[in-house]
Parts: C-alpha cells; structure tokens; sequence
C-alpha cells in the first residue's frame, strides 16, 4: 500500500509539469535537404515575378508585338515597291507589224535597270491599317488581362501555401502533445495506476496525428511546387511563405461600396472589356472595307529608268538609255471588289459578333462582382466566427490544465482540449487563407489587381 501512495505521488509529479513549457517549446521541422534547400518568399516578391515571368503574359506579349508588326506593315500598301533586273527578248521568223502585215524579222533585245511599282486598293488599305490599330489596341489590353489573372493565380498559390504551412505547425504540435500524453499514460500503466485502455486510445490519436501530419507536410510540398511553376521558378526548390502574412489582408478599398457602383467600376476598369471594344472597332473598320473601300478606286503605276539594247540578229546592236512611265486607275466590280454581297454579309456577321461578346463579358463581369464580393463578406464572417472559436478553445484548453485534478480523466480532457485548439487553429488559417484570396478575387473582378500587395 506504501509503495503504491509513492507511485501515485511519482505520477502526480510527472503530470504536474507545466504544459505550457511544452506548447512553448519550438516546434520540430524537417532538416532541409542539401540539395533542395528551402527558399523563403514573401507576397510582394510572388506578385512581381508572377507579373514578370508568367508564361501566359509572355504570350500575350509576343501577340502585341505581332499585332503592332501587323499595323505597320499595313502602312506599305502605300507605298511603292522597287525591283530591279534584266529582261532579254529573242524573235525569230514571221512577226505582224502594228498595221497588220506579215513579215519576217529575226530581232532580239534587251532591258537592264530598276523600276518603281505601285498597286494599291486605296479603299481596302485604308480600313484595313484602321483595323490593324484596333486589333494592336486589343491586344495590349490582353496583355494586362493576362498579368492580372497571373497575379490573381500567384496570390491564391502564395496563401494556399501558407494555409499549408499553418497545417503543419498545428498538425506537429497536436502530435508532440499526444505523444506527450502516450508516455505519461505507459508509465502510469507500468506502475498499475492507469487503464491499459486508455493508453492505447491515446496512442492510436497519436498515430492519428501522425498520419494527419504526414498528409499536411505532404500538401505543403505541393503547393510550393505549384506556385513555383506559376512564378517559373525550380519545382525542385521548396518554397517557404513568411507566416506573418497569414492575416487579414485589405486589398482594395471598393469592398464596402455599393454593389452596383462596384459592377460599373469593373466594366470600365476590367480589360477584358477593353479589348473587345476594341474587337468590335477592328470589325466596324473590316466592314466598313467591304461596304465602301471598294468605292473608292484602285491605283497602279510604275516607273522604269534603265536602258535598252537589242537590234536585228545579223545585224549591229544599239544600247542607250531607256524611261516608261504607265499609270492607272480604276474599280474592281464582283469579288472582293463592287457587289460582292457574300463579304459585305460575312463583315456584318463578324461584327454583330464582336458586339455580342462585349454584352456578354459585361454580363460575366457583373457576376463575377456579385461572387467575390458574396464571398468577401462570408469569408470576413468566417474569420470572426473562426476566431472566436480557437478563443474558446484557448480558453478550454487553459481552464484543463488548471485543473487540480491529476486523475486519467483528467489527462484524458487535456487531450480532447488540444485536439480541438489544433483544429480551431486549422479553422482559423483557413479562413485567414481563403479570405485574403477573396480580397485578391475581389480586386481581379474589378480590373484593379496591381503587382504591389
């Protein structure tokens, strides 16, 4: 009976020992490989390479560049182009004069020199370098269509991987707390005070946790490697979020305006927007091409000034300098010119087209605006809620260990209680997480995401 009043007393010394020393304690993390170092980044630096690097904005890029290409080189249909050369002419036997007698000639000749050349579908140049600019226009509004959603897709990857890394904290500390609890509970086993029962469901929450630690290191490695792929940097370099930035972000200060003044905001803000409008222009240009260039006339000329040689066959040959000038104008009537009804239809037909997709993104910007800003005050909501939570189980859990009461129970709400602080902690990131990616939404449906956070 002696020896069991001290074992008692051995065991209520053990479970005495302050928990807080243990939550205090740093949290164990996984030595970095040599080779594959973690790589800290914080959101500023995501968003400027995200706006930098992004394959897609690279693109779009190399399509402006093709579109402003494209219009300049529209510009040289007026004007004209130079050949140069040497043309060499061989007649033998009968030949009919210009008053139309027969007769026999055997001549040859020769041109050598450059002439200058001109065509141009005055009406169908005109409309076309017009469209050639709205189309330049719409594609540097694709440009920073492109670098919006990149960013956009950078931010939601930075805090995905910071909802990751607050899985792994709290995952690790519910584990080193069930271990911690495991031990005391075997000892308390060996010295025939405690349920054997007990101690194995303490172990097998133990090996629970381990399991959800494995899982949450496992997502983490993961959304690293995906916001690498979106910054264009190693996959193979594991990302580190700083976790200071897990908190309320306020990107953009239009949240709490009226929610029709938000959807006029977006429609005149989003490019998206703009460049359909300028799609529209480039289809009113190309059909005002079909409908009225072909009433304007087409104009040619050409200009040589070289020389010409030649003679009879047997007989000497002369050279000397030689100039012609020709110059034309006139109308094209049937395809592509007059009355061609088939391109004046397909240019309206494109048009009204380009027309109903600007009704339909503005319809999509508008919803897109409802959306995130719904889900911009539910995640706020959530937020609240979430961290009144983890309060009450910091509460809970301070309230347990105060507890004079060192019985099994006892240990056992101990256990219940960090396992719900782990969990109301995991709520908390999440909701942080989502509602700054909310925000980040929220500004992207406006057309106001900039690359600064």
């Amino acid at each position: 009976m002696k020896a069991k009043v001290v074992a008692v007393g051995l065991l209520v010394a053990t479970l005495a020992l302050p928990l807080s020393s243990m939550s205090a304690a740093a949290e164990p993390t996984p030595a970095p490989s040599p080779a594959a170092a973690p790589y800290a980044i914080d959101l500023a630096t995501a968003l400027r390479l995200a706006g930098a690097n992004a394959i897609d904005v690279q693109i779009a890029r190399e399509r402006l560049s093709a579109a402003k290409a494209v219009a300049v080189s529209t510009l040289s249909q007026f004007l004209p182009w130079l050949s140069a050369g040497t043309t060499y002419r061989r007649h033998g036997a009968l030949i009919q004069d210009v008053v139309g007698n027969i007769l026999t000639a055997n001549k040859e000749s020769y041109t050598v020199g450059p002439s200058a050349n001109l065509q141009v579908d005055v009406g169908d140049a005109l409309f076309r370098t017009l469209a050639a600019r709205q189309a330049a226009r719409a594609a540097d509004r694709q440009v920073e269509s492109q670098r919006q959603e990149a960013l956009l897709r950078a931010a939601q990857a930075y805090f995905d991987l910071l909802e990751a890394q607050a899985f792994v904290a709290a995952a690790t500390e519910s584990l080193d707390i069930a271990r911690t609890y495991e031990s005391q509970l075997q000892r308390a086993v060996e010295a025939g005070i405690a349920f054997k029962g007990d101690a194995l469901r303490v172990r097998v929450q133990a090996q629970r946790n381990q399991l959800t630690l494995q899982q949450a290191r496992e997502q983490q490695r993961i959304q690293a490697a995906r916001l690498a792929e979106i910054l264009r940097l190693d996959a193979a370099v594991e990302l580190v979020g700083d976790d200071v930035e897990l908190a309320p972000l306020a990107v953009t200060s239009s949240a709490d305006a009226p929610m029709d003044a938000l959807v006029r905001q977006a429609v005149a803000a989003r490019p998206e927007i703009a460049e359909a409008e300028s799609n529209v222009q480039a289809a009113t240009e190309t059909e005002k091409a079909a409908v009225y260039g072909p009433l304007i006339p087409t104009v040619a000329g050409q200009a040589f000034l070289g020389g010409l040689g030649g003679g009879k066959q047997s007989g000497p040959s002369t050279f000397g300098a030689s100039r012609d000038y020709f110059g034309t104008i006139g109308w094209r009537i049937g395809p592509g010119g007059l009355f061609d009804i088939g391109r004046v239809r397909a240019s309206r037909a494109r048009l009204a087209e380009a027309r109903w997709n600007v009704d339909r993104l503005r319809d999509s910007v508008a919803r897109q605006v409802v959306e995130t800003r719904t889900r911009v005050e539910s995640q706020q909501q959530q937020v609240e809620t979430a961290k009144e939570a983890l309060g009450a189980a910091e509460e809970a859990l301070r309230l347990t260990r105060a507890r004079q009461e060192f019985e099994v129970g006892a240990v056992l709400e101990n256990i219940l209680a960090e396992q719900d602080q782990a969990r109301a902690r995991q709520d908390y990131a999440r909701a942080l997480g989502e509602f700054n990616k909310a925000q980040y939404g929220l500004s992207r449906a406006l057309g106001l995401l900039r690359s600064a956070p």
